[in-house]
């Protein structure tokens, strides 16, 4: 009986390893793609510098609502995942919102904003919280006074918007608050760096998790750069939640279109960053990212996944969490005498 070559099994399992581990990330990478270093273009148009840095202290100015209190970052703290970390946000006068507060970093992939898809990009999106009575309860003529009556302001428009013949406008300061939105991405997540062929990136446990991810449907709705945010789907496709976590009065999609097959329709939440964001899904009532995953089996795919999958997945979640952005606070302008007072 002839005795193999140690050296030349050693070899060959090692061969059938690397094919093995190709394989996998050959399958991903036909339904993900790594997020991109850098962004310098949103809706065919190049990003302006000028738009961006008006558009960075636009976020965390407070004079944007009615009170003075609350900015951009209050509910999307980019220190927290761009998130609040709440159930659902806290707006003016102390008011509940209905929704969870979905992340900003990398919405520049999303195909719309919001949970139901209502804002077709940034642009629409910014000018939704600031009107909100429920958020910053502000107007558009009152947002131009304000801005119109701070001097540094009015410079940094026409420096932004120097072809506009009005340039502080409240259509402009949403331009400009995109503009800075596109650079909250998250690049060189362990996952994005398996995708571009390094296999030491991810646990042998995350890889499994990854083979589960697709195996099991959650690729599905969750694919693309974000991972998600490409399409809308019922909140329990097999089986509907409790009315804890899809609460009957919000109907999702439907307060959009209309459309009776919209009723519990939302888009698929992105999962890059995921690990960071609790609470989940549009009610923020589940706060173990284990407990989604679980749910999500259940609900979406009919299938009740065992404590170990249940823990792959998860790992494999954690593997999306990408370089957070690089963020200064910014020393804002000062108010004026012709400054709407806050209310």
């Amino acid at each position: 009986m002839r005795i193999p070559n140690p050296v030349l099994l050693g070899s060959l399992m090692m061969i059938a390893n690397m094919a093995q581990a190709d394989a996998l990330r050959e399958r991903a990478s036909t339904l993900f793609k790594p997020v991109p270093e850098v962004v310098t273009e949103v809706r065919g148009q190049p990003v302006s510098e000028a738009q961006a840095a008006l558009g960075h202290k636009l976020w965390f100015d407070p004079r944007l609502s009615r009170s003075h209190i609350i900015s951009c970052n209050t509910c999307h703290n980019l220190s927290l995942g761009g998130v609040d970390n709440v159930t659902t946000s806290i707006g003016h006068g102390w008011q509940k919102g209905p929704r969870n507060s979905p992340t900003v970093l990398n919405s520049v992939f999303n195909a719309a904003q919001f949970w139901d898809g209502r804002a077709e990009d940034l642009q629409a999106q910014a000018k939704g919280p600031v009107q909100a009575s429920v958020e910053m309860n502000n107007t558009p003529e009152r947002v131009e006074q304000t801005l119109q009556s701070i001097p540094a302001y009015v410079s940094e428009f026409k420096k932004a918007f120097p072809k506009d013949s009005n340039p502080v406008s409240f259509d402009n300061m949403a331009l400009a608050i995109e503009a800075f939105e596109v650079g909250l991405t998250t690049p060189n997540a362990p996952f994005d760096r398996y995708l571009k062929g390094d296999d030491k990136a991810l646990s042998d446990k995350q890889k499994t998790g990854l083979a589960l991810f697709m195996d099991a449907g959650c690729a599905g709705c969750h694919n693309g750069v974000n991972l998600g945010g490409q399409g809308y789907f019922p909140f329990g496709v097999i089986q509907r939640p409790g009315a804890e976590i899809l609460p009957e009065a919000d109907k999702g999609r439907f307060t959009v279109t209309n459309t009776a097959s919209d009723e519990y329709v939302f888009r698929a939440a992105p999962l890059r960053n995921v690990a960071l964001t609790a609470p989940y899904f549009h009610s923020g009532e589940v706060w173990e990212l284990e407990q989604a995953v679980a749910i999500m089996g259940d609900s979406q795919l009919g299938r009740q996944l065992d404590a170990s999958e249940v823990n792959a997945i998860t790992a494999f979640l954690h593997s999306l969490t990408g370089d957070q952005p690089q963020v200064a606070y910014p020393v804002l302008p000062t108010s004026t005498a012709t400054t709407p007072k806050p209310e």
